[in-house]
């Protein structure tokens, strides 16, 4: 659709304010496996990024692939099993997540920006300890905890006018990688560097009172909130990590978390930008979006 000049003058007015409060301010954004299974939503994904790189805004990208892992592992024959959205991980199921991960959805978001300007570089949490961890749960085998962001790196990249893309496999004190739910080693990663804004881009429109619904989208809650549906279990599956770490985020300082459909087009910028914002917000009380 080509829009009218006055059009698109009106809709960058309604951006400037915007682009100033956030210029010099960190965002987080994690993006999941299923939008990036569409190669057209990875290379609009790198657009949206980059604009934000390129107004002043320091934008830091993590990265699931819980999708394409799935289907790897049932390539090997290997049946994939959660326990409260987190995936199972024994040792072989953890060299096809490190290979997943890091060798082929990192380096395919990294080249989708590359290929637009050269400023993003991929980083596994594994490197430099940028991710460590421990032992999350013994029943959930190489699934690890955050415990520690050495953030300094990640703000030494965007320092430099690059854009860190990160693939989040960490590793403990004695070097053992393990695998980490990529909702939480983008909140670990938000609270450890101060970011002003945590997005989750999901393969749903945000939080739904009814799931089969897509108009129930649930606006604005609570960290408390959040944390209310997860202990009344009104919500299941992937979401229960979600909420979790949106709340745990704005608990830990970041200003807000947002949920919202990586699948559509610009939705990022859309919710940054825009006077409507689109998704589920997260804040530790009511805020202005």
């Amino acid at each position: 659709m080509i829009m009218a000049p006055n059009e698109t003058a009106a809709l960058l007015i309604q951006a400037l304010p915007y682009i100033r409060r956030y210029v010099g301010k960190t965002m987080v954004v994690k993006v999941g496996g299923l939008p990036m299974t569409d190669p057209a939503r990875a290379r609009s994904l790198a657009k949206d990024v980059l604009l934000l790189h390129s107004v002043g805004i320091r934008p830091v990208l993590v990265h699931g692939g819980g999708p394409q892992i799935d289907a790897q592992m049932k390539r090997a024959g290997l049946v994939p099993e959660f326990r409260d959205g987190l995936r199972v991980t024994d040792a072989e199921t953890l060299d096809i997540v490190r290979m997943v991960l890091v060798g082929k959805i990192n380096r395919e978001l990294v080249s989708a920006v590359n290929v637009l300007e050269p400023v993003a570089v991929g980083v596994a949490g594994e490197d430099g300890r940028l991710l460590e961890v421990e032992q999350a749960d013994p029943a959930l085998g190489f699934v690890g905890r955050v415990t520690n962001v050495r953030a300094g790196l990640l703000h030494a990249l965007l320092d430099d006018g690059l854009i860190p893309i990160v693939s989040t496999v960490g590793a403990d004190s004695a070097g053992q990688a393990y695998n980490v739910n990529a909702d939480d080693a983008a909140r670990a990663i938000a609270v450890a560097m101060g970011a002003e804004k945590i997005l989750y881009l999901t393969g749903t429109p945000g939080l739904l009172a009814d799931p089969a619904d897509p108009s129930s989208l649930i606006a604005e809650l609570t960290a408390e909130e959040a944390r209310g549906a997860v202990a009344d279990a009104s919500v299941t599956g992937g979401m229960i990590p979600k909420l979790i770490a949106c709340a745990e985020a704005v608990e830990g300082g970041v200003g807000s978390a947002v949920m919202l459909d990586g699948r559509a087009e610009h939705s990022l910028l859309i919710e940054l930008f825009t006077d409507q914002g689109i998704g589920t917000m997260v804040c530790a009380a009511d805020t202005d979006r």
